[in-house]
């Protein structure tokens, strides 16, 4: 049997001799480390996380949060100073898998923890699992559901908002069943001319019609032994509902110019962000179609309903785009808390990628956060919180009266922009070259109000004085008097 791993977290001190050798007597293979950066470099091998604890739970929280990021189920094993008994309660309590004496380097208490857990069990989601954020408790319900759901083999129907996300559950319904090892075919319903998806569907014989030179395999026939995703389902002609009825009725179909009869074997997850309870009072939709991909309905939340994923999956973003280290300024993560999100998480993985493009350091900051509703008049409370946020990262000295003139001021030019912009071409200017260049503005007259001179400014700013004066120019010929005002 191969000997499990401990992996030893400790922020004060090296795995002693003593701790080593008790593991290792003990059956326990050890790794030390003693810091978090590496950790999921081990922790997938690894049965249990040793973390030593100091202060409060503040680390063990964090370890948890990565672990469960990563979708591990690694348990944690907390060390605490004898004399600490109100932080090893609070360590149980938060989910540790037991609590040791810090200084307990006896072989019978680790010898107990091999009765606890099963070393050779797979401590792991599948990989697709870990590959999505399900970190919030409503996501972490839902994905639950979808496990089950998965197992049982019956038609699913995911209902939620555009850009919620109803692929990526559909991949994880087909990722953790049975079907896994076979296709995942995909077919969206709304974006197909309504006289091809009959043939993508259930493909046809050579000779079929004009054009069919060789016969062609429908997308059920591709997905046999799998799973076949419709999304937009509600968008689907009235006659194909018909025969799409029929094929989920009988597992079979008749290509387009065919006789032989094909029978199936697949699995259907149909997804809408329509109601399809009023298409069918409507007579858009078929209401026994409903009832035949709805054996099992899921609802996938908005994203503004599910806070705790917004913060993972703007990191997911930053670490797909880029393996580089990421980190998101904690006025940049309440940014993206306070924002409504109405695109769900495809705006926010637009916002990331533009972030990316803005940010030099590696480190995202609200100057770097540009949002698809940046100069909607819905978005001033937004633009005034970032606003303020960015003038007490620039300098943390200035008066709370000179940040909110230089915010009262800035939107006043915003709303004179918007209003010169709306006049000219009836849009708000939402592209992103001038929300990169309403973003550069609003830095640089942030960094004028907070610096004693324009050399100290272009410091700061990371520009020359020449280039500066230049910017100063811009800002001056787009009627942004904060500048000349400022000196």
């Amino acid at each position: 049997m191969t000997t499990p791993l401990a992996l030893w977290l400790d922020p004060e001190a090296t795995l002693s001799p003593e701790h080593s050798h008790a593991l290792q007597v003990s059956g326990w293979a050890v790794l030390p480390e003693t810091t978090l950066d590496n950790l999921l470099n081990h922790a997938p091998d690894a049965a249990i996380v040793v973390l030593h604890l100091t202060l409060d739970i503040s680390r063990l929280r964090a370890v948890q949060q990565i672990l469960q990021d990563a979708g591990l189920s690694t348990p944690v094993v907390c060390r605490v100073d004898r004399h600490e008994l109100d932080l090893a309660v609070e360590a149980t309590q938060a989910g540790a898998l037991t609590v040791l004496a810090a200084q307990d380097v006896r072989t019978a208490s680790w010898q107990r923890l091999q009765n606890q857990i099963n070393p050779t069990a797979p401590r792991t989601m599948p990989h697709l699992v870990r590959n999505v954020v399900f970190v919030d408790p409503a996501s972490q319900h839902l994905l639950a559901l979808a496990q089950k759901v998965a197992q049982a083999d019956v038609t699913a129907l995911l209902v939620g908002p555009t850009g919620s996300g109803k692929e990526v559950l559909a991949r994880v319904l087909h990722g953790t069943s049975g079907r896994a090892q076979g296709p995942f075919v995909a077919l969206n319903c709304a974006a197909m001319p309504e006289n091809l998806i009959e043939d993508m569907l259930f493909g046809h014989e050579k000779g079929a019609f004009t054009g069919a030179h060789r016969e062609q395999k429908g997308l059920f026939e591709q997905a046999q032994g799998g799973t076949l995703f419709l999304d937009e389902i509600g968008e689907m002609p009235m006659h194909l509902q018909s025969k799409l009825l029929r094929v989920l009725q009988e597992r079979q179909l008749t290509r387009l110019g065919g006789q032989s009869v094909i029978q199936l074997n697949v699995r259907i997850v149909a997804a809408t962000n329509k109601d399809l309870k009023k298409a069918i009072t409507d007579r858009e939709f078929r209401e026994d179609l409903y009832y035949r991909i709805a054996t099992f309905r899921m609802r996938l939340l908005p994203l503004a309903e599910r806070p705790g994923d917004i913060i993972p999956l703007a990191m997911q973003c930053l670490l797909h785009q880029d393996k580089r280290p990421w980190q998101l300024h904690p006025q940049a993560q309440k940014q993206l808390l306070q924002y409504p999100w109405p695109g769900n998480v495809r705006e926010l993985e637009n916002v990331m990628r533009r972030a990316m493009v803005l940010c030099t350091d590696h480190v995202v900051t609200p100057a770097h956060l540009m949002f698809d509703d940046w100069l909607t008049p819905s978005a001033v409370p937004l633009v005034a919180s970032w606003g303020a946020a960015l003038a007490d990262e620039l300098d943390a000295a200035a008066s709370l009266a000179h940040r909110q003139q230089l915010m009262a001021a800035a939107k006043d030019n915003m709303d004179l922009q918007e209003q010169d912009n709306t006049e000219k071409t009836g849009n708000l200017p939402t592209d992103l070259l001038s929300a990169a260049r309403m973003n550069e503005h609003q830095v640089i007259m942030a960094t004028l109000a907070s610096t004693p001179s324009k050399t100290e400014a272009a410091k700061r700013l990371g520009i020359s004085p020449r280039t500066l004066r230049y910017k100063i120019a811009q800002l001056r010929e787009h009627g942004l008097g904060m500048a000349s005002a400022a000196y």
